[in-house]
């Protein structure tokens, strides 16, 4: 294969609702340019993207697939993702290492709640983005319904290309505004016949072409001025101002396509080589330190890798993007996250499982490696004369979470190298060992999501495993003052265990003053404050400790001790064995003993003191409060609304966006741990949602009296 230079590369991410067809258009793209002979279909199990095992048992992509190809004299680097938004991962690194975003459409359904989100990301990262129309040929497609649902969402920057002479079976022509022509296909598809615009069509595609020159020419003064001078543009020129569009996304064109019957690949893919940005062209990307890189091929060499894969018969392979400078077969690089040094021995491109060896790659270019000594997903290489590190991949929040455990206990550390492996190729794969909880936790975007997951762990590791429920992270805390005695005495024969501990707990809260004088009842208690301590808790919140103990009750040298004993007793604390948060303890009296008095005693003593005091205190739970955004076609927004309100959700808003609505709430955590499969089901998987957390809330008085009785009666058991 060639070397491509710089400005011959162009990097695409394919993205676009699951049944979009992506794949299929992958891989009529790769037969058309001659990578692959023939092409193979989901339904054989045979395309060069979906070649994993759970790939094909789904018959879903989910994982994205690094393809390339040659066309018109330029390579184009294809990045295939997963149309679920379960697997968003693989998209999101996508549109950070490719510079073009192309979304698919199934025309029979138009834009989708994933066509959406997919755009959202586009926006946040400013990424060009050409929308294609495929399955033309479906009975049920409207291709003007969905152009007017593109603008409805999108605006007057969407701009067709092209439009179909008709849809459903007879699908077989389209014109091409751009071009002024009439592609027609035979059954089999593939190499058009190009002719005139017919007479019929001439004044609709007159009117559109018009319309287009004057958005290319927008995006350009010359240009613009030009367009004023003679109402017209060259092609060339028009191609100049799409590409200007493009990059500041003034611009969205819509081409249209039958991919599984090789229709319009061909012409789409000559817009891909002679239009769309090449890697020089686009904004550079920045280093960690903020400065700027660019895709310079004579430049120090940095590559990034951005995905890495077990893949079968292989081993692990490291994808990566030549981020500057050349890299070559055999190149010694250094690992600026883990300091180790790197060959790069064999390097290659790749399309799907295809890898074909290459001895150099410039700036901008995609590759592989295989087997590398110490790589990470997220590590940069750096050549002796660069010293650079990325950072720029952010993954979206998890919204779906299981307990995960072997069926074999003796399992436990083979699953936990085999989930640190996983998360290697899919970042938004997060294990959890929660200390709180006592659970291992597998956290993830959906059911779907963790379903694959297990089916991998059982089918191709061979490790049997089971999910739970996962449990809810509670607080304790406390509504009010009380007080609280303990007196610790154990005598066994020779020096003994002592001490005597009388504190006062109440809610903190900051900024409030420690009042001088204390009533209980006819019982008053004078403070005298010896000395405080503030305690942030690693699960939020704080404990003050005050030592008031006056004439010498209790020595100073035992105060850790008692800070020690109620530091144990919040970490499990008295309702339900949940972390207790915001309490202010005073210690302000208590008696030792010469001998018999010792750490271990006062912080016993300390722990069965609080356990009173806290109990009496008007103790309450707490519930972590999450914030989400449900985006929903309108004709659900009811019935999402009415699960959302028996979820105990707070509506906070709604809003239209873009085609869709957004419901935003406050839902408690409890009621979030199903809620993806849910929403999927009510409503068929159009809508998705968004959730991060925002406090923490007293739980309903019923909740709390089943919490603190399944709490006594697991206790009992134990017992």
């Amino acid at each position: 294969m060639k070397i491509y230079r710089t400005n011959e590369i162009k990097n695409i991410a394919l993205l676009g609702s699951a049944g979009s067809g992506k794949t299929t258009l992958t891989e009529s793209m790769l037969c058309e340019s001659g990578v692959i002979n023939r092409r193979g279909t989901v339904e054989a199990h045979n395309t060069v993207s979906d070649y994993f095992p759970v790939e094909q048992e789904y018959g879903y992509s989910l994982f994205s697939a690094v393809t390339h190809m040659e066309w018109l004299g330029k390579k184009l680097n294809v990045l295939d993702c997963p149309g679920s938004d379960d697997f968003v991962g693989g998209a999101i690194t996508a549109l950070n290492v490719m510079d073009t975003a192309v979304i698919l459409l199934n025309g029979r359904y138009g834009v989708e709640v994933g066509t959406q989100n997919h755009f959202r990301y586009t926006e946040m990262l400013k990424k060009p983005v050409i929308f294609v129309v495929n399955d033309l040929d479906d009975d049920k497609c409207d291709y003007d319904s969905v152009l007017e649902q593109l603008h409805d969402a999108y605006g007057t920057s969407i701009v067709p290309i092209q439009y179909p002479l008709s849809t459903g079976a007879g699908f077989n022509a389209v014109i091409d505004i751009l071009l002024m022509k009439q592609y027609t296909w035979g059954p089999d598809g593939g190499e058009p016949v190009i002719t005139e615009v017919p007479e019929s069509e001439m004044e609709k595609a007159t009117q559109m072409h018009k319309l287009l020159v004057e958005a290319a020419a927008e995006n350009d003064e010359a240009l613009m001025e030009k367009f004023f001078e003679n109402e017209f543009l060259t092609e060339d020129e028009m191609r100049e101002g799409i590409r200007k569009g493009l990059i500041d996304r003034g611009i969205f064109p819509v081409f249209c396509v039958c991919a599984d019957k090789d229709m319009g690949i061909r012409r789409f893919m000559e817009f891909l080589g002679n239009v769309v940005p090449f890697v020089s062209e686009m904004p550079k990307v920045h280093n960690v330190k903020g400065e700027e890189v660019k895709p310079d091929a004579s430049a120090a060499t940095s590559i990034y890798f951005f995905k890495t894969s077990m893949e079968p018969h292989i081993g692990e392979v490291s994808y990566f993007k030549v981020m500057s400078g050349t890299l070559h077969e055999g190149d010694d690089l250094v690992n600026k996250d883990r300091g180790s040094k790197e060959r790069m021995g064999q390097i290659f491109v790749v399309a799907g499982s295809k890898r074909e060896k290459v001895s150099e790659l410039q700036a901008g270019d995609i590759g592989a490696a295989v087997k590398l000594k110490d790589v990470r997903t997220g590590n940069t290489l750096n050549s002796k004369d660069a010293d650079n590190q990325f950072n720029f991949i952010k993954y979206p929040s998890y919204k779906y979470t299981r307990a995960i455990s072997p069926v074999n206990e003796a399992d436990m550390e083979k699953l936990m190298t085999i989930l640190h492996r996983m998360h290697e190729e899919d970042p938004t794969w997060i294990l959890e060992n929660s200390k709180e909880l006592r659970q291992t936790l597998i956290h993830g975007q959906g059911e779907f999501h963790l379903r694959a997951l297990k089916w991998r762990l059982e089918h191709n590791d061979k490790l049997m495993i089971q999910y739970d429920e996962p449990r809810i992270p509670y607080r304790e805390t406390i509504t009010k003052k009380a007080t609280g005695d303990y007196r610790h005495k154990k005598q066994s024969g020779g020096s003994g265990q002592f001490a005597e501990v009388h504190m006062i707990v109440e809610p903190y809260h900051e900024g409030e003053d420690v009042p001088a004088l204390y009533h209980f009842g006819n019982h008053e208690i004078k403070i005298n404050i010896k000395g405080t301590e503030e305690h942030e808790l690693p699960w939020g919140g704080k404990l003050i400790f005050i030592n008031s103990v006056v004439g010498g009750a209790i020595d100073t040298r035992f105060m850790p001790a008692i800070v020690k004993g109620l530091m144990q007793r919040m970490e499990q604390g008295p309702l339900t064995g949940s972390y207790a948060r915001d309490v202010r303890v005073i210690v302000y009296d208590g008696k030792m003993h010469p001998v018999d008095s010792n750490e271990v005693s006062f912080m016993l003593a300390a722990r069965h003191a609080f356990s009173e005091a806290f109990k009496n205190a008007g103790p309450k739970i707490l519930e972590p409060i999450y914030d989400v955004e449900v985006f929903v076609p309108s004709d659900k927004m009811g019935d999402v609304m009415s699960d959302l309100q028996g979820r105990r959700a707070l509506i906070m808003g709604m809003s239209s966006e873009k085609g869709y609505e957004k419901l935003q709430a406050k839902v408690p955590l409890k009621e979030m741990n199903a809620y993806a499969t849910a929403l999927s089901s009510l409503t068929g998987g159009r809508a998705s949602f968004i959730m991060k957390y925002s406090s923490y809330e007293l739980v309903p008085s019923d909740l709390q009296e089943k919490l603190i009785k399944a709490f006594d009666s697991a206790d009992m058991e134990d017992d």
